[in-house]
């Protein structure tokens, strides 16, 4: 066996097979990219997202933001806390509504400017961290199911709107002029903590009640109006990962992963919504395809070639995976091993003793009648060491197969 380069054969697939066989995911793939921008596209134009005061989608808040326009309170949308803390003040009601989000500077700075100012806070869902630094005495205690509840305080604005739908974070309070609304086993899911002067700020849970498609549900509208229209001008604060501050200023290193930031609620609430269902439907279609494309499970059944191959194209092509693999021991030992069958029979060993050096070895020995030789270097030796050494061996091999057989 020599060295030589191994030429094309019938297995190379070729540029219009390679097409033929790829140009159906290529196709899905396209259109799925082209549908995701049609998709981005369209949602990109008048609507803005979750707990938006400008989104008509079904989480947004365009409903209430109206209701109130309509009563008389404007709305401002701030999306930089320069823009929210410059407004507030005690004719203003900022609406923080994602307050895990913030920094732990930007929570700072936040309530300095908020704690002073006479007006009321209404803060969405804030975590252990973010309820210590924005309305020190509230605590999460427990979470619980979005349902509909009674009021059972006496703050005049639950009792006018009655049942509600809350829950989400359940608050604890040590403050004995802490108000508990909604109450559920001693905890509440709405909290209104009087601040200084006729200021105070008020914990939600959950954002529910305030989205479009719950809006019209229990008393709902009548709380979330109350609670936001209290003031004659409603800042609705959207915070913002474009928010200068976040980057800069008092705390600002802290980051958006840290303690600040509200760890995982802040980066659970940049994923889009309905990512779940997304990935189930993509493990699904994964399933399927494997399902599709996997080999069918049941005995063998012989069938019959459509063509003849020849018995060189089958050996050139395992000794070019020998060769794709550097499988150089594997090689040598197929060699020396149909090299030990052909010569068995010929010197009176049978092909079942071809594998035992005891039995072969003395016979080969005998008949090659040179005693200064040893044959069993070459049947049953190490493995090459390098393509060279594979190339002498074969060629050894044949050598003395041939001096066998005429012997």
């Amino acid at each position: 066996m020599t060295a030589v380069a191994f030429p094309s054969t019938s297995e190379s697939r070729t540029p219009q097979q390679v097409w033929r066989r790829v140009r159906g995911v290529l196709c899905a793939v396209l259109v799925l990219v082209v549908g995701g921008v049609a998709l981005a596209a369209v949602r990109s134009g008048g609507q803005h997202g979750r707990l938006d005061p400008r989104s008509a989608d079904p989480q947004g808040s365009r409903a209430v933001a109206e209701l109130l326009d309509e009563r008389g309170v404007s709305v401002d949308v701030a999306t930089t806390l320069e823009e929210a803390a410059g407004a507030a003040g005690p004719d203003t009601t900022l609406l923080v509504t994602a307050p895990n989000l913030l920094t732990t500077g930007q929570q700072r700075r936040l309530r300095t400017a908020t704690a002073d100012s006479a007006g009321r806070t209404v803060l969405i869902a804030p975590d252990g961290p973010t309820a210590a630094r924005l309305a020190p005495g509230a605590r999460p205690e427990a979470r619980g199911p979005v349902t509909a509840r009674a009021p059972g305080c006496s703050l005049p604005a639950a009792r006018a709107a009655g049942s509600a739908e809350l829950g989400g974070i359940h608050y604890g309070t040590d403050s004995p002029d802490a108000t508990s609304c909604y109450p559920d086993d001693g905890l509440a899911p709405m909290l209104v903590l009087p601040g200084r002067g006729a200021g105070d700020t008020v914990l939600l849970g959950s954002s529910d009640l305030l989205h479009n498609d719950r809006l019209d549900q229990q008393g709902n509208a009548s709380l979330g109006m109350q609670l936001l229209g209290s003031r004659p001008h409603l800042v609705w604060y959207l915070p913002s990962l474009d928010d200068p501050s976040a980057a800069g200023g008092p705390g600002g290193q802290d980051g958006i992963g840290g303690e600040g930031a509200g760890g995982a609620s802040g980066f659970l609430g940049l994923i889009p919504q309905g990512w779940l269902w997304a990935t189930l439907q993509l493990a699904f279609a994964a399933v399927l395809a494997a399902v599709w494309r996997a080999r069918r499970f049941g005995p063998l059944v012989t069938e019959r070639l459509p063509v003849a191959i020849r018995a060189s194209e089958s050996t050139e092509g395992r000794a070019r995976l020998y060769r794709k693999a550097d499988a150089r021991d594997r090689a040598a030992a197929t060699l020396r091993s149909a090299t030990r069958t052909r010569i068995s029979p010929l010197v009176g060993v049978s092909t079942r003793d071809a594998d035992s050096p005891a039995v072969l070895l003395p016979a080969v020995a005998a008949r090659i009648g040179d005693p200064c030789r040893d044959p069993g270097a070459l049947l049953f030796g190490p493995a090459p060491a390098d393509d060279a050494a594979l190339v002498l061996l074969t060629d050894q091999l044949d050598a003395l197969e041939r001096e066998v057989r005429t012997s």
